[in-house]
């Protein structure tokens, strides 16, 4: 048990690693974006300019979406245990639920961490108490990872849920915890690929609205190409971002509903 704890922690600790070097990389990346754009912009044909923006967009996208989900996720996991806990009469009830929220963004392992310290801390109120602290955090638990998962993050990532539930099976079968952890984010950019690049999926055939596609994206690189004759990258790079903009307000008008 102690190696196995041992084991555990220090993978914990790398997540906790990567995750603060991802959060000072994301700091150091708002505070120059115009000229890391832009040098990523002069590495890439201009012809390809207007779609390298569309998809900088949807990541963008996504990584926002998949925060709220997880948002979402750790301050419902949250409430829930400080209500069962307080119904309980279990005590220091609010620290448990933080710490029941904060170990829920590690799939797998944080319903584990989430539930053992509850079930110790109810154990003090006699076992009956414990087994319906067990029984309760275990069927949210399900709950959770049947259906709030699927519905959450397969709407803000647009998602079905088959696919929600195959990425997290495949990313923590290879990669373990982490791959666990950017598992939806990963399938959602794969899928955001395949529709941004207009790869043509075996059985599918064209249809009219990706012919109407094809021919707006002609249409914008020819309007890029004319904008930015002479200009340089960095300011290529944000007349790029600001067609791909009016494209997306232009999507969302359509399809918003009368």
């Amino acid at each position: 048990m102690g190696a196995t704890a041992f084991a555990y922690s220090k993978r914990l600790f790398e997540i906790a690693a990567y995750g603060l070097s991802a959060m000072f990389l994301a700091l150091y990346m708002m505070i120059d974006r115009d000229r890391l754009r832009g040098g990523l912009y002069a590495l890439v044909p201009r012809t390809q300019h207007i779609r390298l923006s569309r998809i900088m967009l949807n990541l963008e996208t996504i990584i926002g979406a998949y925060i709220r989900g997880q948002l979402v996720t750790c301050l419902l996991i949250g409430a829930f245990t400080f209500i069962l806990l307080t119904a309980c009469g279990v005590e220091n009830a609010m620290a448990l639920a933080v710490f029941a929220a904060i170990a829920d963004v590690l799939p797998y392992v944080g319903a584990i961490l989430s539930i053992v310290p509850a079930v110790i801390a109810a154990l003090g109120h006699g076992t009956t108490t414990a087994v319906i602290v067990l029984v309760a955090m275990l069927v949210y638990e399900e709950f959770e990872s049947r259906v709030l998962i699927p519905q959450i993050y397969g709407r803000a990532l647009r998602l079905p849920s088959s696919v929600v539930f195959f990425a997290l099976m495949v990313g923590g079968t290879l990669m373990g915890l982490l791959g666990a952890l950017l598992a939806l984010p990963v399938a959602a950019t794969i899928m955001m690929l395949i529709e941004e690049l207009r790869v043509d999926l075996p059985g599918e055939q064209e249809q009219e609205a990706d012919t109407l596609l094809r021919a707006r994206d002609g249409l914008e690189e020819e309007e890029y190409e004319r904008r930015t004759e002479g200009v340089a990258a960095e300011q290529a790079a944000a007349i790029a971002v600001e067609i791909s903009v009016e494209r997306r307000k232009e999507g969302l008008r359509i399809d918003a509903p009368p």
